[in-house]
């Protein structure tokens, strides 16, 4: 079970000083948009390539962008330890999920709320990991969809028929209220962004958040 807290709800100014601080936690999530895909503009490769320089943990790449067949890459290049692209954004999603790990990094694709898994079931031999969204991407602080819930259960039981080590992982909503319910449907991998950082203690909450989970 592992937690990755996203830096979308992070102090944009203090980034340094926002990664130490979940020092404690197996990845950071940095949420890669290009206003394009999603209606909102983060940041992009050049302050990931400075955020790599700093960072104590590894960086989880999740880019919501159009075009990832041409940046997602770049990403991995740079040194990020995992890269997700969005199935509903690529072109090529095996040529890119291969690419992705020849630069180095873990591959993932991530499905939005109204993204069916069924399609994209025999990519699980290209990737790493599966990222199913529990809000509409594009936005911080939105509220967990519980109705999610069955597809998660679907994309682990799938993995078991396939075999191998796919991580599942959710993303939007997830918090000490929420997370046991994705680990009950399967989920293993959690990022949790105003949970964390929203807390006195960043590091406290990610220890609770682990704590809710180790036993599932």
């Amino acid at each position: 079970m592992q937690i990755s807290p996203s830096i979308l709800s992070a102090d944009f100014a203090n980034l340094e000083s926002e990664l130490a601080a979940i020092a404690n936690a197996d990845w950071a999530h940095v949420d890669v948009m290009d206003n394009h895909f999603v209606p909102n503009l983060t940041l992009g490769l050049p302050i990931v390539e400075s955020l790599l320089k700093v960072t104590p943990i590894p960086i989880d790449c999740h880019l919501m962008i159009d075009d990832p067949d041409r940046w997602g890459p770049g990403y991995a290049e740079a040194g990020a330890g995992s890269v997700t692209f969005h199935v509903e954004a690529a072109s090529d999603p095996v040529r890119l999920a291969r690419d992705i790990r020849a630069a180095g990094a873990r591959a993932a694709f991530a499905l939005k709320p109204g993204t069916p898994f069924e399609p994209y079931a025999d990519l699980l031999a290209e990737v790493d990991m599966v990222l199913v969204m529990t809000v509409e991407p594009g936005f911080g602080g939105q509220s967990f969809m519980a109705d999610q819930m069955p597809k998660v259960r679907q994309v682990r039981e799938a993995v078991r028929r396939h075999g191998g080590e796919v991580w599942i992982q959710v993303d939007g909503g997830v918090s000490a209220r929420t997370i046991e319910q994705c680990a009950d449907a399967g989920a293993d991998v959690f990022v949790a962004g105003s949970a964390v950082y929203g807390a006195a203690s960043a590091a406290a909450a990610i220890d609770h958040l682990r704590d809710l989970v180790s036993r599932h």
